[in-house]
C-alpha cells in the first residue's frame, strides 16, 4: 500500500522545508536533530508515579540508568528498554516517551540504560553496557521494588538489536531467565542486502544510506558484522530464547531482516508474534504524538508485555 497519509504529510513537509538527512550532518548536529525530532513527534510525555536516575559501574566507567515506575507497588516486573539511534545517536531522553507509555500501559517498571555510543565507543561497548545494566537491575531488584524473576528486554531499531543480542548473552550465561523480548524494527543482520534494504532510498525517510552510515561508525572491524552479538541472525541456534514480539514497518530498510528473524525464531521453536505495520516507516513507534499507528503499536507492545508478566 502507499505511505500512510500521516507519514506522507510528514515526509512532504521535510522536503518542503529542505530538512537534511541525519547522515549528512556532523555527529553533534545529528544527535541534537534526532532528539529534537523524536520529542516533536512523540507528543506530550505521560506522567508516571516516579522517575529515578541511578549510576552504576559499567565496563567503560560510570553508566547512567533511568527507572520509570507506574505505581508504588512492590515486586513489579521490569522491562529493560534500549533506545534506538544506530548505536551512534540517541540518549535515555530519546526513549522517555516510550518508557512512560509502556510503564503505565503494561504496569511494569521500565529501566533505560544510557549505553555508550559509537564511534567514540564502537562494538561491542553498547551491548556490554546493556548487559551490565541488566545484571545490576537483577542484583538490586529488592531495592528497586522489582521482581527479578519477571524481566523482559526490548528496544527499537539499534535498541531492538541490543535486546535480541542480550537474549543470546543470557542464554550463554545461563541467566537471567527473561520473560520476553520486544523487538521493534530491529537490526538483526549487518550483512543484509535484501529487497527492503535495496528499495528504501527516499532521502526524506530512513533509508539504506542511513543504515550504512550507522554501520560505518559502529564497526571498526568489518568481520564484527558476522558476530551474533551484532547480527543475531548469524547465531547457530535461537532455540530456547524467550518469546518475542517483532514489529516491522512496510517502508523500512530493516523490514526484511526483522521478519526473517521472526521466522527464524519460529523455526527454532521460540513462541513469536510478528506484525508488519503497512504504510509505516522506520521510527514510527516513537511518533505516537503524530502517527495513529504509533499509538496502536505501543498498545500492542504493552498488551504483549502484560501477557508475559501477568499471564
Amino acid at each position: 500500500m502507499p505511505l500512510d497519509p500521516q507519514v506522507q504529510e510528514m515526509r512532504d513537509r521535510k522536503e518542503r522545508d529542505g530538512v537534511a538527512p541525519l547522515y549528512t550532518m556532523t555527529l553533534d548536529a545529528a544527535r541534537a536533530a534526532d532528539l529534537a525530532s523524536i520529542r516533536a513527534a512523540g507528543g506530550s510525555p505521560e506522567k508516571v508515579h516516579e522517575v529515578t536516575d541511578h549510576w552504576l559501574e559499567g565496563p567503560g566507567g560510570r553508566l547512567a540508568l533511568r527507572v520509570y515506575r507506574p505505581n508504588a507497588d512492590p515486586g513489579l516486573p521490569v522491562l529493560m528498554y534500549f533506545f534506538g539511534g544506530g548505536w551512534v545517536l540517541g540518549t535515555i531522553d530519546t526513549a522517555d516517551g516510550i518508557a512512560r507509555s509502556l510503564a503505565n500501559a503494561a504496569g511494569c517498571i521500565v529501566a533505560v540504560p544510557g549505553y555508550r555510543l559509537a564511534p567514540e565507543h564502537p562494538f561491542p561497548a553498547a551491548i556490554e553496557d546493556c548487559w551490565a545494566a541488566t545484571e545490576w537491575v537483577v542484583a538490586n531488584a529488592e531495592a528497586l521494588g522489582a521482581d527479578p524473576s519477571r524481566i523482559a528486554v526490548g528496544g527499537d531499531s539499534a535498541g531492538g538489536n541490543l535486546a535480541a543480542s542480550l537474549t543470546l548473552m543470557a542464554a550463554e550465561a545461563g541467566g537471567p531467565r527473561l520473560a520476553g523480548q520486544l523487538l521493534v524494527y530491529p537490526n538483526t543482520d549487518q550483512t543484509a542486502d535484501d529487497e527492503s534494504m535495496r528499495t528504501n532510498d527516499d532521502p526524506y525517510l530512513f533509508n539504506h544510506h542511513s543504515v550504512a552510515w550507522y554501520r560505518s561508525h559502529y564497526f571498526t572491524d568489518p568481520d564484527d558484522a558476522y558476530n551474533p552479538l551484532a547480527s543475531p541472525l548469524q547465531a547457530e541456534s535461537l532455540a530456547g530464547l524467550p518469546p518475542a514480539l517483532v514489529i516491522t514497518a512496510e517502508y523500512d530498510p530493516l523490514r526484511d531482516q526483522g521478519e526473517r528473524y521472526a521466522a527464524r525464531l519460529a523455526h527454532d521453536g521460540v513462541p513469536v508474534a510478528a506484525t508488519r505495520y503497512e504504510g509505516m516507516i522506520h521510527g514510527f513507534f516513537a511518533m505516537s504524538g503524530t502517527l495513529e499507528a504509533g499509538k496502536v503499536a505501543l498498545a500492542q507492545a504493552a498488551k504483549q508485555l502484560r501477557i508475559w508478566f501477568f499471564g
